[in-house]
């Protein structure tokens, strides 16, 4: 597996200056939320850190490294092909960086969408791209303070942010938002 710092210097090589700033603020943001939560905080790095390592990668680019490695595209990702960068990224973290732990991928995979039965992990990646400090619209305080007092109520209130945006922009919702919502609001209240 690469190190950190090499990690660290292909994001910087491959990722548009303000992404790589991002991913940077995702992955102290992370660290923050993992000694909260008592989570690895190795793995959570280098899933902070990987995150977004194809999201700057254009939508043919995308797709052929999807179905390079055998993964179908669903209907949701054919209509919004940028959905794929969490498989995308998971797929390089694994086959490029040499990451095998399924958490990490698994963080780096859903990091856009949520699913069901999140791992603390999935959690933490997720809300981190949320919330990490240059993030600025409504409700961004409220989610950034649950994150740190009931985080599966930050999630839902956060796929509930998520749902309204993209019904307002008139686009399809990924079922695995909808199932990690549904998920959360049967299993966490």
């Amino acid at each position: 597996m690469w190190s950190e710092e090499k990690i660290e210097d292909y994001l910087n090589k491959n990722l548009k200056e303000h992404r790589f700033l991002h991913s940077l603020r995702v992955r102290d943001t992370a660290i923050k939320m993992a000694k909260f939560y008592n989570v690895d905080i190795e793995k959570t790095k280098i899933a902070a850190l990987v995150h977004d390592c194809a999201k700057n990668k254009k939508n043919e680019e995308l797709i052929n490294i999807v179905k390079k490695y055998g993964y179908d595209i669903n209907n949701e990702c054919e209509k919004n092909i940028q959905l794929l960068h969490g498989l995308a990224g998971a797929l390089i973290a694994k086959n490029l960086m040499g990451i095998e732990d399924k958490e990490i991928l698994n963080a780096v995979r859903y990091h856009t969408t949520g699913r069901e039965n999140m791992s603390m992990l999935e959690k933490i990646i997720y809300l981190s791209d949320y919330i990490e400090p240059g993030r600025k619209y409504d409700g961004v305080e409220k989610i950034r303070d649950l994150s740190f007092h009931n985080i599966d109520e930050a999630l839902i209130n956060s796929f509930n942010i998520t749902i309204k945006y993209v019904i307002e922009k008139d686009e399809i919702l990924h079922l695995d938002t909808i199932k990690g919502r549904n998920f959360l609001l049967k299993n966490s209240r």
